[in-house]
């Protein structure tokens, strides 16, 4: 199993839409309050009504990543690729074709804090909360 090396992103080279936007685990059945310790950075355009830009993702997608975190485990590296039929999934190094986690109707979603978005993790649907959404 081959390990990525990233190479570093260089924000200055990047369009203004680009966004660092964090997502933490909502309240679910043995989370009742969530837990912000469950979560993904993702870095990722938006256009302007706040969804991931499809244009500019495809002509920068070596800087579209993702960062998943979890407790008690090293943050995972991966990267947002956009999968045939217009979908959003995050996939990691070294893991097999179809991506690990797939976001369920990112095209449609709008990454605003407050808002809930969901993600297919291995066959079970989980909602995350966007908590934050930075320029990078």
């Amino acid at each position: 199993m081959s390990q990525t090396q990233f190479t570093p992103i260089l924000n200055a080279s990047l369009p203004a839409q680009f966004r660092q936007i964090r997502i933490v685990l909502a309240r679910e059945p043995g989370h009742p309050e969530g837990d912000a310790e469950v979560a993904y950075i993702i870095v990722a355009p938006l256009d302007s009504n706040d969804r991931i830009d499809a244009k500019l993702w495809r002509a920068h997608r070596d800087a579209c990543r993702i960062v998943r975190q979890r407790p008690d485990e090293q943050d995972r590296l991966g990267l947002l690729i956009h999968r045939q039929g217009g979908g959003w999934a995050f996939h990691y190094d070294g893991e097999a074709a179809p991506a690990d986690e797939v976001g369920y109707h990112f095209a449609d979603e709008r990454f605003v804090v407050g808002e809930y978005v969901s993600i297919n993790e291995q066959g079970k649907m989980h909602t995350y909360r966007v908590t934050t959404v930075s320029c990078i």
